[in-house]
């Protein structure tokens, strides 16, 4: 069964080299690695030409947004089964492809996802907050709380079904796609109760109030456009679950930076 992984970049010649390295590390061999660079001016080329023989398709060229580039990766894909991994970000160990895969294929599900840790810049194993994608399901749409994007995969089918991400939205298309997908058990799912992906802070959606009140928004329109009741301030009452998300980054503060 095929697995594809989709990667965008924009001028991040600083990790892109790490989540090349940490898809081409997974112990499940059938996997096709897309990245999509959006005509990097930073050296960020350089870096993705160094590791091509990793990667079954590269695409250089100038793109509108993030969701544009992530639409581009989903039309080039032919696996059965697609992820996508951030340029911040790295999968926690070599296994989440391969539990991904069996999981898929023995329980018949459209989906799985599991957890994330936010970690630093500078330090791959210094997590800072702990995100459990545990707590998702339809209902808690309505409060902007889907599964952490990077753990999420499905398949392909799921894409030709319900279509790709909306590219007038800046920072919550991934949210709207949820929506349009779980809403109502649109599909079946299984949560792998696992650490998945390592996602550095200071990404576009996270990194300034200006960026989360943007994020917010956009939250509230997907969830109108999808006849979804809700309000700010049902969203922002997720809020206290970040920061138990913090409590629960001091629990594994001192796990073993192998065993995620």
């Amino acid at each position: 069964m095929k697995v594809s992984i989709i990667t965008v970049v924009l001028n991040n010649k600083e990790t892109v080299k790490d989540a090349i390295l940490s898809v081409g590390s997974q112990d499940y061999h059938d996997i096709e690695h897309i990245v999509i660079d959006g005509k990097s001016m930073d050296g960020t080329r350089s870096i993705i030409d160094k590791y091509r023989d990793k990667l079954a398709i590269v695409i250089s060229e100038r793109d509108n947004g993030i969701y544009d580039a992530m639409n581009k990766g989903l039309r080039l894909a032919s696996g059965e089964i697609i992820g996508f991994l951030n340029s911040d970000d790295l999968y926690a160990n070599k296994n989440v492809i391969s539990d991904v895969v069996s999981i898929l294929d023995n329980m018949k599900v459209d989906a799985v996802f599991g957890d994330l840790v936010f970690i630093t810049s500078k330090d791959l194993n210094h997590i800072v907050r702990y995100y459990q994608s545990k707590n998702f399901s339809p209902q808690s749409l309505s409060k902007g709380i889907m599964p952490a994007h990077p753990t999420l995969f499905l398949r392909k089918d799921v894409y030709e079904k319900f279509g790709y991400f909306k590219t007038d939205y800046r920072i919550a298309a991934d949210f709207e796609f949820a929506v349009r997908i779980f809403k109502d058990y649109n599909i079946s799912y299984y949560y792998i109760p696992k650490i998945m992906v390592k996602m550095r802070t200071g990404g576009t959606s996270t990194k300034n109030l200006k960026s989360n009140w943007i994020l917010n928004i956009e939250v509230l329109r997907a969830c109108r456009e999808n006849n979804i009741k809700t309000n700010l301030f049902k969203i922002y009452s997720k809020y206290p679950r970040k920061i138990l998300g913090l409590i629960k980054r001091e629990r594994i503060i001192k796990v073993d930076a192998a065993c995620l």
